[in-house]
């Protein structure tokens, strides 16, 4: 049954005080003052529509079957992103099974590599299918944390940088445990300064935000871990902005299944030679 509220005035037997609504004007200033906050929010939510951007991250994997349930759900935690655009880069470990359950949630886009090709070769196949106003990477291990992506992205939403750098050094070097590592970063990081012009801590960095044209304006060449220098000097000789913010690190020792070794370390230099006197694709 319906609930009536009869809005109708009633005729009292007490006698009440009437008051002059000429000089009370109490409700008034209340619903001026209630349309005041809905101009103050109305007026918010346009600035932050304004200003939000489209957000894809894309994570490349490859045999992470151990990792890569826990940081899909750390990313949707975020509840920051549009789209999660996965490239499976051929796992051989059960990884695969794992990704194809997760590709059936709407936010998540798997595409799937026939055979190994690399990180880079992996990042260029997301980069191609990508919708969002910013790009994101992140690694498919627990070594970079999520809750550092408002930080990541607050620069690029200012308008104060076109593509932003995570530093695992910036502020706290310790806490990647391996002083070789360490000096394997700072050497290579250091070329890339020299050749680039940039004054990074940590190009290296797996966390890299890009506006997605810039994305699209350069080409990709190299498959493996090269990639990081070359995006760098490319996006250096094409006068993007680079900001570097801090961020969180939990580093994965090589018994955990770390996969850059010394190989990787001479073809980065390499590839710092190589793009560094070169022209920008």
């Amino acid at each position: 049954m319906a609930t009536f509220i009869d809005t109708k005035p009633q005729v009292s037997s007490v006698n009440t005080p009437v008051v002059d609504p000429t000089t009370d004007d109490t409700d008034l200033k209340r619903v001026e003052s209630t349309l005041d906050l809905v101009d103050e929010a109305v007026a918010s939510a346009e600035a932050c529509k304004a200003t939000a951007l489209a957000v894809s991250v894309v994570i490349p994997v490859y045999n992470e079957r151990k990792t890569i349930v826990e940081i899909v759900g750390r990313v949707r935690a975020m509840n920051i992103h549009d789209e999660i655009v996965i490239v499976d880069d051929c796992s051989l470990d059960g990884t695969r099974d794992i990704l194809l359950e997760l590709a059936k949630e709407p936010d998540v886009r798997l595409l799937l590599h026939g055979y190994n090709r690399g990180k880079g070769a992996a990042l260029r196949t997301a980069f191609a299918e990508v919708q969002g106003d910013v790009v994101m990477i992140q690694d498919a291990d627990l070594e970079y944390d999520p809750c550092d992506y408002p930080q990541l992205l607050a620069p690029i939403e200012r308008g104060e940088a076109d593509v932003v750098y995570g530093s695992r050094f910036l502020e706290n070097p310790q806490q990647d445990p391996s002083w070789l590592h360490r000096l394997g970063n700072r050497v290579l990081t250091t070329l890339s300064n020299l050749m680039t012009g940039q004054r990074l801590t940590d190009m290296e960095t797996c966390y890299k935000v890009f506006r997605r044209e810039i994305i699209e304006a350069i080409e990709i060449e190299q498959n493996r871990f090269g990639f990081e220098p070359e995006i760098t000097a490319k996006i250096s000789r094409l006068g993007y902005r680079i900001h570097e913010v801090p961020i969180y690190y939990h580093s994965r020792g090589y018994d955990e299944g770390k996969k850059i070794g010394l190989r990787d370390a001479l073809s980065a230099m390499w590839c710092i030679l190589k793009y560094g006197r070169g022209r920008a694709g």
